[in-house]
């Protein structure tokens, strides 16, 4: 068993080895997407990467196997730490540009958390960390949730693309799930 296990991992690193570029920088972070699965511990360490990417001018590709998920929650993790969002209008801001959008109930409950106790201190190390910062963002994350919010008031013309196939967030029942540390 253990070498079958050590053979496929080889196989599937070297699969990935073949799409990995020169001159890209990469930050691989091992995450089910399951709702056990504790993905605030890699928070700190995306946000850094994301935030040191733009601020060299440099584009950041966030990505999971479909998007929906994992990927999703980093984004709003560093979206709530560069504005003054809450998880929820951090995810319809993703929203705007990925309407699938769609974290996991776990992932979900970890952005709560993650905004009612850690947020305000990420805010203040990003601050001490990288000094004021010259982007933009919560002016351009505010102009995309009112355009966002104002498309979800409007009566659907058809053919139009919509911001959102999700008018609504499931409710979650607050402690009602636990993660893997």
């Amino acid at each position: 068993m253990a070498l079958e296990g050590k053979s496929k991992r080889k196989e599937v690193n070297e699969s990935f080895q073949r799409w990995l570029q020169e001159g890209v920088k990469y930050l691989c972070i091992p995450a089910a997407d399951s709702p056990s699965q504790n993905l605030t511990r890699h928070f700190k360490e995306s946000i850094k990467f994301i935030h040191e990417c733009r601020l060299r001018g440099e584009s950041c590709l966030v990505h999971c196997l479909a998007g929906v998920s994992r990927s999703v929650t980093l984004v709003i993790a560093y979206i709530m730490t560069v504005t003054d969002f809450g998880w929820e209008d951090a995810l319809h801001t993703v929203r705007a540009g990925r309407s699938c959008a769609n974290p996991n109930v776990g992932f979900q409950r970890q952005l709560q958390e993650f905004e009612k106790h850690e947020v305000h201190q990420y805010r203040q190390w990003l601050k001490e960390e990288y000094g004021e910062s010259p982007l933009q963002d919560a002016e351009e994350a505010k102009n995309i949730l009112g355009k966002y919010k104002e498309q979800g008031r409007m009566e659907p013309q058809p053919g139009a693309r919509r911001w959102s196939s999700f008018p609504a967030l499931a409710p979650l029942a607050y402690d009602h799930y636990t993660t893997e540390t």
